[in-house]
């Protein structure tokens, strides 16, 4: 089903041919924000705003211009473990994307008026998020969380940071982390495999391996803190509350068996249970859902919800309970297939997005070298019992372990 190349440099090449007129593409770097030290902290999310600032080719605007001119759409992100540049566009136009990818990663400038132009953006983009305490109280929980760790940075960075990144500074960064064997490019389209390995070659073949000798980016793995309970005063109209503890790796054999107790718990349906006992039955919130966050070393698992001031103790209890349920009860044969087959139709309405499987195999790629199939990763699930979610419950949902934080 998938197609993989490596270029002599070590730059990995993912692929899925599949029949739409539109072909995703995409550079995964295996940096992120856990690999910054000190003044360095939010600088891989400032690069990732300022290589469209300006290459040895192109200014700004042309950069833009490039793939949006054609009806396209071209943009990046930034994690704590990763970073991806990507565009969609029509087939037709897979070289140009290809080529700009290029461009920008090997050959940015930096220029210095764009750059400190880029420095108020991102400030402001800072000065958004804390305006935003949904948002916010991740960050602040993952501070806590991971404390005294690189997985506690905030990716955005300080204003005082971000003040006093300098375009030499941007560029020993890159020179240093952004190497190819850190790199992935992944395609997905009507495109044939053989002439996408020769346009690799054209734009990336010739770029230096770089010093880096791994392709992984992993500080010490973190030390499990000791949990917390804290309340802050931030003058909002809700209770922002988080409730979190320490979940399985991206490595981790029980991986799976918890991305399906965490769907059952509060994920993206409507049934979750935690939306059921805390929205559906008693009408305490608007917003209640969980998310599980699995690192290379470490993994992390929250429940969010923005509830009325009166109501948050009673919506701490109904939450704890919910996490009992699972400890205590084993799940019917009916709940348990329900559930499977639940998770195995969003994942299928998820990889039938390009964009979508564009970005998730090439990042499982970067990390695994391998990607499953969508049918290998619904055998997996199928192959659950009621046994083993109850025990992924027991070890890592057992009441001693819950840190909470709450805005008010």
């Amino acid at each position: 089903m998938y197609n993989y190349h490596t270029l002599d440099n070590g730059i990995r090449i993912i692929f899925r041919k599949n029949s739409s007129n539109v072909v995703y593409s995409g550079v995964y770097i295996n940096v992120g924000s856990r690999i910054e030290q000190g003044p360095e902290e939010g600088m891989a999310h400032f690069i990732e705003h300022s290589i469209f600032k300006g290459t040895e080719h192109r200014k700004s605007y042309h950069i833009l211009n490039r793939i949006d001119g054609v009806g396209g759409e071209l943009d990046a992100f930034t994690t704590k473990e990763e970073t991806c540049v990507y565009a969609s566009a029509l087939t037709e136009h897979l070289e140009r994307c290809l080529e700009l990818f290029s461009d920008i990663l090997f050959c940015s400038t930096f220029p210095e008026h764009e750059i400190e132009k880029e420095k108020d953006v991102v400030i402001e983009e800072i000065n958004l998020y804390k305006d935003s305490p949904a948002d916010l109280i991740y960050d602040e929980f993952e501070e806590r969380f991971f404390a005294n760790h690189p997985l506690s940075h905030n990716i955005l960075g300080t204003k005082k940071n971000v003040k006093h990144f300098s375009p030499q500074m941007l560029k020993e960064f890159m020179t240093k982390h952004y190497t190819p064997n850190r790199m992935v490019v992944s395609v997905v389209g009507d495109v044939d495999f053989q002439r996408l390995v020769r346009l690799c070659e054209k734009y990336f073949g010739s770029v230096p391996c770089g010093s880096s000798t791994s392709n992984a980016v992993r500080a010490d793995a973190p030390v499990l803190q000791q949990p917390f309970n804290v309340t802050l005063n931030k003058r909002t109209h809700q209770v922002h509350m988080m409730v979190g503890c320490a979940a399985p790796t991206m490595f981790g054999e029980k991986k799976t068996a918890f991305t399906l107790l965490n769907n059952i718990l509060g994920g993206p349906a409507m049934n979750s249970r935690l939306n059921i006992a805390v929205r559906e039955k008693h009408g305490f919130c608007y917003t209640i859902e969980s998310q599980y966050v699995p690192f290379t070393d470490a993994g992390i698992f929250y429940i969010y919800a923005g509830v009325d001031g009166d109501a948050a103790s009673r919506s701490t209890d109904l939450i704890m309970a919910e996490m009992a349920r699972l400890r205590d009860t084993l799940l019917t044969p009916q709940q348990l297939r329900s559930a499977q087959k639940q998770l195995i139709g969003q994942m299928a309405i998820q990889a039938d997005s390009g964009l979508n499987e564009m970005q998730s195999i090439g990042k499982a790629y970067m990390n695994f070298d391998h990607v499953d199939t969508l049918d290998e990763m619904n055998r997996d699930i199928l192959a659950l019992t009621a046994e083993d979610i109850q025990a992924v419950a027991k070890e890592y949902l057992a009441e001693d372990r819950f840190s909470f934080l709450y805005y008010k």
